[in-house]
């Protein structure tokens, strides 16, 4: 630990394994709670708007929970939390985890050649202070064509079916079917590491 760092408690309001694994590899020590929160009954118009809104209302949800069980005492080191959503824009539309494996294979497709934009929201509020800063981070991600049996072997295998969109570029199967990527890919799997970063110092 750095000594011009304060000490601070940190929690990852997200089940997400790459969340996680972005976290982690960010050096940070943290435990994970989850919102469960109904998604669909958020609606924003701009993609934007929708992810800063879920990660709220999941920060909101997470927060009333961890009132109920913890006490923070104002002295005591700050408990961070830090809370994140990421949907898929493609052709201006906003596309969630796949309602079905026949959804997932057309989400496939159509980036197939083509081109889709990730959004990603952090939020970290601190729970002794209150302070609480979110930004969002958009990446663009172009496709050369992906194979039909890529797309049969990661719908077999699943994973899609959990990430907004059907998208996952991280995998073997995808990662030569990437053309470019505008914008860095731990944004595409959830965590903007330096925006999150940034965020963590900005509420302390």
């Amino acid at each position: 630990m750095e000594a011009n760092v304060p000490q601070f408690k940190l929690i990852l309001g997200s089940s997400s394994t790459a969340r996680r694994k972005i976290l982690a590899d960010m050096g940070y020590q943290f435990t994970t709670m989850s919102a469960d929160i109904d998604e669909k009954a958020i609606r924003k118009e701009k993609p934007e708007d929708l992810v800063m809104a879920l990660a709220e209302a999941k920060a909101d949800a997470i927060i009333s929970k961890f009132r109920n069980t913890e006490n923070l005492e104002k002295d005591s080191n700050p408990t961070l939390l830090v809370a994140a959503d990421t949907v898929v824009v493609y052709e201006g539309m906003v596309r969630e985890k796949p309602s079905s494996e026949a959804e997932a294979r057309q989400f496939m497709k159509d980036y197939a050649n083509g081109h889709a934009a990730t959004v990603s929201s952090v939020l970290v509020t601190n729970l002794v202070t209150g302070c609480r800063r979110g930004e969002w981070d958009k990446v663009e991600i172009y496709f050369h064509d992906i194979p039909d049996q890529v797309i049969d072997k990661l719908i077999e295998e699943g994973i899609v079916l959990y990430a907004a969109g059907g998208l996952i570029i991280e995998h073997p199967l995808i990662l030569p079917c990437i053309k470019e990527v505008v914008g860095s890919t731990d944004s595409v799997m959830g965590l903007p590491k330096a925006l999150t970063e940034r965020l963590i110092k900005e509420v302390l």
